[in-house]
């Protein structure tokens, strides 16, 4: 099991960056592994610029893969050319629910609504 976030280029629209994480859910799945959750992250700015860039879409996925799915669809990652920054980790059991980002953004919600 692994959670993959990977950032894409600020000027892609908000379609497109969601598409690649479907294009990558396909290659995953193509190699024998799921998604079992994404989340889009929407854009965000970063610590520093990356290729130029200030800001970037942000993606999240939980996978169920087996190593090599994983490390062909790093690959096809590192070579688009929109996808700045690939980050995977590999964990025992994923976490229920939504992932602290999206808790944030909810939090956010709430708040708006109180006043």
């Amino acid at each position: 099991m692994y959670e993959h976030v990977f950032i894409s280029r600020q000027d892609l629209s908000n379609a497109q960056a969601e598409s690649l994480v479907e294009h990558f859910s396909t290659v995953l799945s193509d190699n024998g592994g799921k998604v079992v959750d994404s989340e889009y992250w929407g854009v965000k700015t970063m610590a520093y610029k990356i290729n130029k860039n200030r800001k970037g879409h942000y993606a999240f996925l939980r996978t169920d893969a087996p190593a090599p799915a994983v490390q062909e669809m790093e690959r096809l990652m590192r070579l688009h050319d929109d996808v700045m920054r690939v980050l995977t980790i590999k964990v025992d059991e994923h976490a229920e629910g939504p992932s602290v980002q999206m808790q944030k953004r909810d939090d956010r919600d709430d708040r708006r609504r109180r006043n």
